[in-house]
Formats: C-alpha cells, structure tokens, sequence
C-alpha cells in the first residue's frame, strides 16, 4: 500500500520520520514545493521522498497534517479520492498562539471528511506531540499507545495495521462521531497524553 502525507510541519515530518525509522516508503508533500523539503528528504532517505501534492494524494493512504485555516487550500484541485483512506491528523487550532477554531459544536474530523469528499476518513496520528511520534515507541518498557478512529471498518483495520507495523500499540475508539472527540486537541480528554501498553 503507498503512502502519501500532506504536509512538512511537525506532525507530518515525524509521521514521515516514524515510516522511515521502520523502513517504510512514502511521498510527502508541502505547499511550497518539492525542493523546500531537500533536507528532511536527505535526511530520511531512502524511505521518504518528496513530491507535490497531486503525487502525495494519489496514495492508497495519505495522511494530512496542515494548518487548519490552511486546510480548504491544501487539499483542493487535488485526484478524486475514490475510496482511498485519508488519516485527518489536524487539530483545529490557530498557530502559533494555539487558539481554538469556533467549528459550531461540530468535531473537526466531521469538518475535515467535508473537504475530502469519497475518502474513507480515519482519525489519528494528531494526539501525541511530535516528538514522541517520531521516537522509539517502546522505549518506556512497554508500546506507546496511538488511538484512532473511523468508520469504515476497512479502513479502520488498514491504519490499525500501520499503527502495529510502526510498533505503536494500536487502540480503536470507534467511529468519528465519538473516538474523533475523545483525540481532538484541544477539547477531547486523550491528546498530549503519553500512554503506554505493558504486557
């Protein structure tokens, strides 16, 4: 399955950083352009290439990690999703002075699914801080815990699947309209902690 990620920032280049510690191949992308990333891509190579955001969405999985306000912009002229799994990575926030986004009472993955019409929207990746997504997920003794949620059960099991290969402890919050609140930063009660899975 290839993967694409949309977005250089801190979750998506530990994202990138955590596939390519397990060996695992991906094309990201920013809106600045293919060249913008040499660095990260030096560093993470072979596994990580840098591409535009065409190439990165035309994955069978994409991760997004942008900006909020940035989103609608982002992920717009990009290939029909057409069933692909799109990982909704984002916290409606306001950078740099972390403000929260007034979505109305909505989840911000209901808010984010509208903008990636056809994708099957899985939530994930955006409640641990960077640093620790991008380190070793066993070093407290046990498996660091990463939640997510969706529903698509196919999709779900995908991404859980990914979880497991990048030795993270995998744990199901089931569908959106629940286990997408429990991760959402700020609001949801799980982001930012650091749990762990022993035995």
């Amino acid at each position: 399955m290839s993967i694409g990620i949309i977005g250089s920032g801190a979750i998506g280049s530990a994202f990138a950083r955590a596939l390519a510690n397990a060996g695992i191949e991906a094309t990201i992308a920013n809106s600045r352009g293919p060249e913008s990333l040499k660095d990260l891509v030096d560093e993470l190579s072979p596994s990580i290439r840098a591409g535009t955001a065409a190439e990165a969405a035309s994955a069978d999985m994409v991760l997004v990690a942008v900006n909020w306000k940035k989103l609608p912009d982002a992920l717009a002229n990009l290939p029909a999703w057409r069933d692909r799994i799109v990982i909704d990575a984002n916290n409606p926030i306001e950078a740099p002075l972390f403000e929260p986004v007034d979505l109305g009472g909505r989840a911000s993955s209901e808010v984010f699914a509208k903008l990636v019409p056809g994708a099957r929207v899985v939530k994930s990746f955006n409640h641990l801080q960077a640093r620790l997504l991008s380190s070793d997920p066993k070093a407290e003794g046990g498996r660091r815990v990463l939640f997510y949620s969706g529903d698509d059960t196919a999709a779900k099991a995908e991404v859980g699947a990914l979880i497991e290969r990048l030795g993270f402890f995998g744990l199901d919050l089931g569908p959106l309209a629940t286990g997408a609140r429990l991760v959402q930063f700020p609001g949801g009660p799980l982001p930012v902690h650091n749990l762990v899975k022993f035995g």
